[in-house]
């Protein structure tokens, strides 16, 4: 009698794709960074505009007046490791480096002429600059 013949297998799927079809991807949620809607209409504006990315990547780097700066710039795509959240109908990209520094803050916009801009509201910075744009921890 000759052995049963089993049905051929399935090649393995490989790894599970993250969020976004990148792997190592995360979901976020507004714990990490909230977007106003105000911010997420200019930031939708900008991306229509400018046509660099669907994405608004928000990075701290070191520099500025107190040590830490933001840096705010469209990315095509989610880079592996990056925590994607969706807000005020924007999606962003931080980077895990980055939410140690950003839990929790609020980023809106304002169109005044004077004072107007992108602004972060960060209760993890112990100092900020005038502008806005630096911080300390």
């Amino acid at each position: 009698m000759s052995p049963p013949v089993l049905p051929p297998t399935a090649p393995s799927p490989g790894p599970t794709p993250g969020v976004a079809g990148v792997e190592g991807v995360r979901e976020g949620n507004e714990n990490l960074v909230r977007l106003t809607p105000p911010a997420g209409e200019k930031v939708g504006a900008l991306i229509a505009r400018d046509r660099a990315g669907d994405y608004l990547r928000i990075a701290i780097t070191g520099g500025g007046c107190n040590g830490l700066s933001y840096k705010l710039r469209f990315a095509p795509a989610p880079k592996r490791g990056d925590i994607l959240v969706r807000s005020a109908g924007t999606t962003v990209l931080v980077d895990a480096k980055t939410a140690l520094y950003l839990k929790g803050t609020v980023l809106d916009y304002s169109d005044k002429m004077i004072g107007g801009g992108f602004k972060f509201t960060n209760p993890n910075a112990k100092a900020s600059c005038s502008c806005g744009e630096s911080f300390s921890v």
